[in-house]
């Protein structure tokens, strides 16, 4: 069987086994030592196991667990809520001046955790009650908590952005550099949508009472101080990495123990909160751990195939200009992102994708910039949107999951617009790097 042949049944094995409901993690794992077995022999298993030893042993991977532990804590703290309240006070007068509040809360939350479920989920409970309350419109409101939460894709410290970095060995700071700008573009184009819709049509999000905007804050100073606590936290996690006085996994360990600090002194802290903060860790890195496994491993067999020469040279040897290689590229990581988790999307292609890209001349920083964009809309995509999911669980029972895609619709156009405005401005990202 040559090359060709193998990579068709590589991949309809894959996406043969999706449809039996198994973990990708056993998916890939299986396929993995299937094509070992099935094409090398036995002796070629220490290879695959000593990529996968590789990729679990890897330094900077530490900080993954480090700041999945930061979101836990703030979700299980008051520090996400007197933010919120406090923002309150700032954007009560806007039109449409919940959602805009929280559009911003969710771009400080995403400064400070880079974990998109969790601050969906705090979303949920402290904003969309809120907006539906005031008689905000329903899908506007639904939209911007999923979009906001979604922001941690893309602002440092974003995981997505250090999984990126480590598959593509490239400066993890340099990335975090790169996606501020476009982090901050995303959060103003949101924040623009909002504003127009609530201007032309003051109905879809009615002003707030004087007594609600300034619930649990009698002015903007006590307000002000509600946001001093997380803002420390976001400077010292990130001032640290771009000052260059730490690493991003040292910045990280910084980052979980100015939180502990925050919740004891507010005192919040309890064994419980710590235990159910680690647990969720755990679970979390566990998913991110053996899905990497996996797909180390199949990759790694793969390349012994020569399925990375086999795709590279069938992709530049295209006639076509490089930016339309870089559009299908964008193409098939939005159609695997409708179906696959972004750790599994980004495990399968990029150590394929990056080497391809470096040929053909571009920065793997900028492209990056690119994948973590592209899994912003992957997350919001159906049908297995993760997003909708994750505010299904905490929404009423009046918003059904039919709600949560149409709302996501303007919003998905909205992260596309920001994609190909990257594409083809790559100093959109660059510029600070």
């Amino acid at each position: 069987m040559d090359i060709a042949h193998g990579t068709m049944l590589l991949v309809g094995l894959i996406f043969a086994l999706l449809v039996t409901g198994l973990p990708l993690a056993f998916i890939t794992g299986l396929v993995a030592l299937a094509f070992t077995f099935g094409w090398f022999g036995p002796n070629a298993l220490p290879l695959v196991t000593s990529r996968v030893y590789g990729f679990v042993t890897e330094y900077s991977l530490v900080a993954v667990p480090m700041f999945v532990l930061m979101a836990s804590l703030l979700d299980r703290s008051g520090i996400a809520r007197d933010l919120f309240n406090a923002m309150r006070v700032f954007a009560g007068r806007l039109p449409g001046g919940v959602a805009v509040q929280t559009v911003v809360v969710a771009f400080f939350l995403a400064a400070l955790s880079g974990i998109i479920g969790g601050e969906i989920v705090l979303l949920g409970i402290l904003a969309l009650p809120q907006m539906l309350r005031l008689g905000y419109d329903k899908h506007l409101s639904i939209g911007v908590v999923c979009a906001g939460g979604a922001l941690g894709t893309m602002m440092p410290p974003s995981i997505v952005l250090i999984i990126y970095g480590l598959i593509a060995s490239e400066s993890i700071a340099d990335l975090f550099t790169a996606a501020i700008t476009p982090a901050v573009i995303l959060m103003l184009s949101y924040i623009g949508y909002v504003l127009v819709r609530c201007l032309r049509n003051p109905e879809m999000g009615p002003p707030m009472t004087e007594a609600d905007r300034t619930e649990g804050f009698a002015n903007r100073w006590q307000a002000l101080k509600a946001v001093i606590v997380p803002g420390l936290i976001a400077v010292m996690v990130l001032g640290s990495i771009y000052g260059g006085v730490a690493s991003v996994t040292e910045a990280a360990a910084m980052g979980v123990f100015g939180v502990l600090l925050a919740v004891v002194a507010r005192g919040e802290f309890s064994l419980k909160t710590l235990h159910e903060s680690l647990g969720q860790t755990l679970t979390t890195c566990g998913m991110i751990i053996w899905i990497g496994i996996g797909a180390a491993a199949l990759v790694g067999v793969y390349n012994l195939m020569g399925g990375n020469r086999f795709i590279s040279g069938m992709i530049m040897d295209l006639e076509v200009a490089p930016i339309v290689i870089i559009l299908v590229m964008m193409a098939i990581l939005l159609v695997l992102g409708m179906f696959l988790d972004w750790i599994g999307v980004a495990m399968l292609t990029l150590p394929i994708f990056v080497p391809i890209v470096e040929q053909l001349g571009y920065s793997p920083i900028w492209f990056g910039i690119l994948f973590a964009v592209n899994m912003q809309v992957s997350f919001l995509s159906p049908p297995f949107g993760p997003a909708a999911f994750y505010l299904k669980g905490v929404a009423p029972a009046s918003v059904s999951l039919k709600d949560i895609f149409v709302s996501l619709l303007p919003f998905i156009a909205l992260q596309l617009c920001v994609l190909f405005a990257l594409l083809f401005w790559p100093d959109l990202a660059m510029w600070l790097v």
